[in-house]
């Protein structure tokens, strides 16, 4: 039965924990996507070579997905606030890691520079993917599942926030002060997010058996996402759409030799779709996603498809801002609805887990998918490559809406 309560906006924010979470979130990736935005300008300005932005995300993903099942094994069983700590404590290596690496470009081999950059990435996709389930079941425990819809939408506005900072800030950095002092800037960021997690009361974890093996415990998650026909379609949508339809790997190619604006140029690309984003997701927290909440789903991941396309074909540089910010706008639709299943569906005990394969599914993909998109790019050439990647986030939405009925008849406001 439908609440005939009015909807309060801002009920998530009176919470003063979810608050710090907000900033802890909104600072820490900021910090990453500072680093992603300096390290692909970077390795490009090293090598010239599409192939190797696509190498950054799977240097990235392969220790993500590797280490994904057991670090939400962990989430489940261990203090969920130590991990986070843990985590940004590794992020931070990274940071000064890279540092070092950008301090000393004109000294070192380049090989040796391009070895470090990439193991660097490795280690922070190692710690990402411990740290996803750890920060989602956070947030389950901070807020009152009655207010999730109302929390995540916030949540996901304050991500597409920092994602749209991010890239613009990373720009103008580079442009003015240089890698090396970018790299502090980032560093910093992240002690910044570590400070703001200690803000946090640590959260006990609900039950579990602490007799039950490793190996069923990850299998029980397994099984609830594959048997959950909601939370398995809204995954696969968004998995293969943005496995296909990502052209943000390639970004520097189309800032350097398409459209020709440079790092600061490449800042405001990267920046495009994030605008859409906050932009829409800002409307959904005063007007959030009911009824229709499927068929709205599948209209907009065809949407950013078609927007894919016309990004690529453009070579004009506000034209490409203006289909980048229909793709973040689109994409923001399809982040709230599956983070709101999963959420809401999977019960306490579970979400690191289940948070785990939402991560494989979705986290991973994006890094897969600017391995797909390098590849592609060599193979057919960058514009084709992202046409093609367009095209195919259409024909998984047609494929989508014939085998997942129950995602048809979504209605977000029957879900408890």
């Amino acid at each position: 039965m439908t609440s005939t309560t009015p909807h309060d906006p801002y009920v998530a924010l009176r919470n003063t924990e979810f608050r710090f979470y907000l900033v802890f979130r909104l600072i820490i990736t900021l910090a990453i996507q500072i680093e992603a935005v300096i390290v692909g300008w970077q390795v490009y300005d090293l090598t010239q070579d599409a192939l190797n932005l696509g190498l950054i995300g799977l240097a990235e993903a392969i220790p993500a997905i590797g280490v994904a099942l057991y670090a939400g094994h962990l989430a489940d069983i261990v203090n969920r606030k130590a991990i986070i700590l843990t985590c940004y404590s590794i992020l931070l290596a990274c940071g000064v890691s890279l540092w070092f690496f950008a301090a000393n470009m004109q000294t070192l081999p380049k090989d040796i520079v391009l070895w470090g950059v990439f193991i660097t990435v490795f280690f922070t996709g190692i710690a990402r993917g411990f740290v996803g389930p750890a920060v989602f079941g956070f947030l389950g425990q901070i807020v009152e599942k009655s207010i999730y819809k109302n929390a995540v939408t916030w949540s996901s506005n304050v991500w597409q926030s920092a994602s749209v900072l991010g890239p613009a800030i990373a720009g103008f950095l580079y442009a003015e002060v240089g890698l090396e002092k970018t790299y502090i800037v980032q560093s910093s960021l992240v002690v910044v997010a570590f400070c703001c997690v200690l803000m946090i009361a640590a959260k006990p974890l609900p039950p579990h058996n602490k007799a039950e093996p490793v190996s069923s415990r990850i299998k029980e998650g397994l099984r609830f996402v594959f048997r959950n026909q909601l939370i398995l379609s809204a995954l696969s949508l968004d998995l293969f759409a943005v496995l296909f339809g990502g052209a943000v790997a390639l970004l520097p190619v189309f800032a350097k030799d398409i459209l020709q604006v440079g790092a600061e140029g490449l800042g405001i690309l990267r920046a495009a779709p994030a605008v859409g984003a906050v932009s829409l997701a800002t409307i959904l927290a005063y007007k959030p996603i009911g009824r229709n909440a499927g068929k709205m789903l599948l209209w907009c991941v065809a949407g950013f498809g078609v927007a894919t396309v016309g990004f690529a074909l453009s070579t004009n540089f506000f034209l490409s801002i203006f289909f980048l910010f229909l793709t973040g706008a689109f994409d923001s639709v399809s982040v709230i609805i599956r983070s709101t299943l999963v959420q809401t569906l999977t019960p306490e005990n579970m979400k690191g887990r289940v948070s785990a394969v939402n991560n494989i599914f979705i986290g991973s993909s994006n890094e897969i998918g600017a391995f797909e998109s390098g590849v592609a790019a060599r193979a057919m050439g960058t514009v084709p490559s992202v046409v093609f990647g367009g095209c195919m986030t259409i024909l998984v939405v047609i494929v989508t809406a014939f085998a997942a009925k129950k995602l048809l008849q979504l209605d977000l406001n029957k879900i408890e």
